[in-house]
């Protein structure tokens, strides 16, 4: 808090002393530089020419004589010079005026740089004088009309200026020639001087593009030579004087300074032939800057300069910033993931157990088949439960609760417990299903859940459910497949809406060998499409899989309940699925 004095004290104790070391370390590297300009001076000193002094009674010798040197012809000087040359005469009018310019020639440096680039048919031969512009017309849209006429006119050195011009190179191609251009006046005419490739700009445009400068700190007199990008790689304002090492060290921010000390010590002392290190500019410069490093001077003698290049790497820094935060952010997202996988690992062993094997006794056999949506979550809300109740009867019941995740899980494993309890009274399963709506709707708003709830007597083969929102069980009988008629009234709502809810059950005879199927409506929904349509489908697949008949036994059954989760929702569910089927065994011919 800004109130705590004892924490304003020592905010303002590590600042100070903050503060503090970053002073030592600026005086540690001025001292360096101070030491090292010394070390040049007294180098400089100790190799100096003697300048020796005329004795007194010595007689000046004369001069020599100058020796007459033949002027060499103006087509040699033309030629000597290494870079491509064109020859321009101004032509005036009447009243002394450019009206135009003639093309004379061009040097043998010019000459060859045609071959290079154009074939022989692209320029017509020369011979003589003739207007610049009809022998190259594209040259008229470039900035050489203007250095042509600016030279005339002040008799000065025009550029260099990026300059471009086309002419018709082979079938439909064409070729450029071009590049950095002077114009300089000589003895009447003007030289038209270009430099091919434009080097010096692509290398500036270079530097621009990624944000990369070169600077020589000349120790020996404090000068400083650096290209034009420096400013901008260090977020100065332009114009701006360029700094110093000195001033640079003031720039950074104080655990920057450290590194930057020993990368000149290093350069100075050539401990190494290049240092490498990041610098961080605080605001207003709001840069990281990679500072890379090298020793100039002679070898017997103190370096002379420190040659560096400075890489502005602030967008890349921030960016593996945000990478290294989103990976973490993924990483921990998967460890909870994993955690929540291995709680619901957990409760799908607790929730969703095995089938009693003494169904059986109580002439029926069951299979299930429970597939989630997510493999990491493992369990979302489908729940079932088989289990022999004191009565004689069995109940078997099947429920979906809202939603994924642990709350999902919570929620279904609530509702399966109390119903495992509540069962055990006896009552119908009208009364058992009003008692879970009542244990639903004590949870909260958002825990709702669909099931069916269902009693199975063996005695006399007679089926009693209710249906709390949920879709209809299915009966396959002689090898067809129907909706079981629902209860008077119709479905009544799902779980957790209303208090106080009654609901009313539908009894359904069932014969030997007769196959029921509750499944959660992951089995049939899919997105977009119509429910009817689905269920439809669902009807479809339980015939088709049984138009040969299940043959009895529970392997039997387990097969077919398989194949018909295969068909309906693929390797890949939508959403969690549940299937349990239960038949109705045949006597002796149970497979048992």
């Amino acid at each position: 808090m800004a109130d705590d004095p004892v924490r304003a004290g020592a905010s303002h104790t590590a600042g100070s002393s903050g503060n503090e070391r970053s002073r030592r370390r600026l005086h540690s590297l001025e001292t360096l530089l101070t030491e090292q300009r010394s070390r040049i001076a007294e180098y400089v000193t100790a190799h100096a020419v003697p300048v020796r002094e005329p004795h007194p009674d010595a007689r000046t010798p004369s001069p020599p004589s100058p020796v007459p040197a033949p002027e060499p012809p103006a087509r040699e000087l033309l030629d000597a010079l290494p870079l491509p040359t064109m020859v321009v005469r101004p032509v005036l009018d009447a009243e002394g005026s450019v009206a135009d310019f003639s093309y004379l020639g061009e040097n043998i440096a010019a000459r060859n740089h045609s071959a290079r680039r154009l074939p022989p048919e692209a320029l017509p031969p020369w011979a003589g004088a003739v207007p610049l512009w009809e022998r190259f017309p594209h040259m008229v849209d470039t900035p050489v009309p203007r250095m042509l006429t600016a030279a005339h006119r002040t008799g000065r050195a025009q550029g260099p200026e990026s300059a471009e011009w086309s002419l018709p190179g082979p079938g439909e191609q064409t070729v450029r020639i071009g590049g950095e251009v002077r114009v300089v006046p000589c003895g009447g005419v003007l030289l038209l001087i270009w430099e091919h490739g434009d080097s010096a700009r692509r290398g500036r445009a270079s530097q621009h593009l990624v944000r990369v400068s070169w600077v020589d700190w000349n120790l020996g007199d404090g000068s400083v030579e650096a290209s034009a990008e420096l400013c901008d790689v260090l977020g100065l304002p332009e114009p701006h004087p360029m700094p110093d090492l000195l001033e640079l060290g003031r720039m950074v921010t104080a655990d920057s300074l450290k590194p930057l000390y020993r990368a000149v010590r290093g350069v100075l002392l050539r401990d190494q032939d290049i240092v490498d290190c990041e610098l961080r500019l605080p605001p207003p410069y709001n840069r990281i800057v990679r500072f890379v490093a090298e020793p100039v001077g002679p070898k017997s003698g103190p370096v002379w300069t420190v040659r560096a290049v400075l890489h502005d790497v602030t967008e890349d820094r921030r960016s593996r910033a945000l990478a290294e935060r989103a990976v973490a952010q993924a990483r921990a997202q998967r460890e909870r993931a994993d955690t929540v996988a291995e709680v619901a690992e957990r409760l799908r062993q607790t929730v969703l157990p095995s089938l009693p094997a003494e169904l059986a006794r109580y002439g029926i056999e069951t299979s299930v088949v429970y597939r989630t949506e997510a493999p990491t979550a493992r369990v979302g809300g489908d729940w079932y439960k088989t289990r022999v109740l004191p009565t004689g009867q069995v109940l078997v019941a099947l429920g979906d609760a809202r939603g994924h995740g642990l709350d999902a899980v919570t929620l279904m494993a609530k509702l399966r417990f109390a119903l495992v309890g509540l069962a055990f009274t006896g009552e119908p399963v009208e009364l058992l299903t009003s008692w879970l709506n009542a244990v639903a709707c004590d949870d909260g708003d958002e825990s709702t859940a669909t099931a069916i709830i269902a009693h199975y007597s063996p005695s006399p083969c007679l089926l009693r459910w209710t249906c709390a929102g949920h879709p209809p069980p299915v009966l396959v009988r002689d090898r067809r497949a129907h909706l079981l008629d629902p209860p008077p009234g119709g479905p009544g709502i799902p779980l957790g809406v209303l208090t106080g809810e009654s609901y009313v059950a539908a009894e359904t005879a069932l014969s030997p060998d007769d196959v029921v199927l509750l499944y959660s409506d992951g089995m049939i929904e899919r997105r977009d499409s119509d429910p009817d349509r689905d269920t439809a489908r669902l009807l479809r697949a339980a015939e088709s899989y049984a138009r040969d008949g299940i043959p009895p036994g529970g392997r039997a059954l387990n097969t077919y309940v398989r194949d018909l989760v295969r068909h309906l929702i693929g390797p890949h569910p939508g959403d969690d699925s549940t299937i349990l089927a239960f038949r109705v065994m045949g006597g002796e011919d149970d497979g048992h």
